[in-house]
């Protein structure tokens, strides 16, 4: 009897887990999508430890250094976690809390009048003049708001462009940047945007969607093109600025949009300008296996959230940055297998330094730049 009583009990708990990980609700309703297979660190990125050594700037008790730019005052300022923007020399003295909006800037860039052009994913485009005062330039685009202003790149012309990575997953309201989105990656509903905004005129306007997770922006040379990251299906596009709410995944039309970069061996990041044409990526974390073989089993992604976070198939830390030309030709792949320094976002470049980004770390990594990109 009392054996009896054991196995039913064990049976009533069994049934009961598995009502769990089926049955309780998820945040997410996630869409079937092909991930094309993982090859593997080949050609053109074959595995090397290039980043593997890189040298620190001090950051006190800041972390996560997303973002990087020098300045026109020639300072190195720096977006970090607490939502300060951190100001220093390009060796890292003079330390300072240049700003803090409150927020969480992701991206920045400087207009022509020395501004800070701000993409904070909790209030949507600043403007931070240099006597640092704060002006909500975009929080919404025809009646929908920004949740997830990422990345920005200001024009020649003044017009600004900036990535609104979910429509979905604001990061405010679904627990922080990184949490929004992996839960936007989990779903795949491809609901990122890519937003122009006419200073002049006060007037937004959407240049194309359905990315799964917008996020890194750079202009071309020519400022005809925009290069724009879609971190959940490992590709780069190039999307002509005359599209008007171009829909990537509908669109067939070349002239206006294509994929400048596919199936590339992480989840991209940021986009940054370098010296000699070159275009610097992140990729913020390693593709995973049992990621990809959940791309067709929307019911399995399900499954995933409902387990422990520590049991979440989230890729292992790898450093891994990458520099392409206009043409999609890779012209630089440095790598740290080891991931020591963590979530590597992106890359500024100087004229004799790589200043590499993180989600993360508690430092800012450098290296004196590799001769053959002198």
């Amino acid at each position: 009897m009392k054996l009896s009583r054991i196995v039913w009990t064990l049976l009533l708990l069994l049934a009961l887990v598995v009502a769990y990980l089926t049955l309780a609700p998820v945040p997410v309703n996630p869409v079937a999508w092909q991930a094309t297979p993982f090859v593997g660190y080949a050609p053109p990125h074959a595995r090397n430890e290039q980043l593997a050594h890189l040298q620190q700037l001090n950051i006190g008790s800041e972390t996560g250094p997303e973002h990087l730019l020098l300045g026109p005052d020639g300072r190195l300022y720096a977006a970090v976690a607490s939502g300060a923007i951190l100001r220093m020399q390009e060796d890292g003295a003079q330390r300072e809390v240049w700003i803090n909006t409150g927020g969480r800037v992701l991206g920045f860039a400087f207009d022509a009048q020395g501004n800070m052009i701000a993409a904070d994913a909790y209030r949507g485009l600043l403007r931070i003049t240099p006597d640092k005062q704060i002006t909500v330039l975009c929080d919404q685009v025809d009646g929908t708001p920004v949740l997830y202003a990422n990345s920005v790149v200001v024009a020649k012309n003044g017009k600004i462009y900036f990535s609104d990575a979910s429509q979905r997953f604001g990061a405010r309201q679904s627990g922080g940047t990184f949490h929004a989105s992996v839960l936007d990656i989990l779903e795949h509903s491809s609901t990122g945007r890519v937003i122009e905004y006419d200073v002049q005129l006060n007037q937004a306007r959407v240049v194309a969607d359905q990315l799964s997770f917008a996020n890194g922006v750079a202009l071309s040379q020519d400022e005809r093109s925009l290069f724009v990251v879609e971190t959940g299906e490992y590709a780069v596009w190039q999307i002509a600025l005359s599209a008007q709410q171009l829909h990537l995944k509908s669109n067939k039309d070349q002239r206006l949009a294509h994929r400048i970069l596919r199936d590339l061996p992480g989840y991209p990041d940021n986009l940054m300008r370098g010296e000699h044409g070159r275009i610097w990526l992140g990729l913020a974390k390693p593709r995973g296996a049992a990621i990809d073989q959940m791309a067709d089993r929307p019911w399995l992604r399900s499954l995933t959230l409902r387990l422990p976070r520590f049991l979440w198939p989230v890729p292992p830390a790898y450093g891994h940055v990458l520099a392409f030309d206009e043409q999609g030709k890779i012209v630089a792949d440095l790598q740290d297998p080891g991931g020591t320094y963590p979530e590597t976002t992106g890359v500024l470049e100087t004229r004799d330094r790589l200043y590499v980004q993180s989600l993360h770390a508690t430092s800012i990594g450098w290296m004196s730049k590799p001769p053959n990109l002198r």
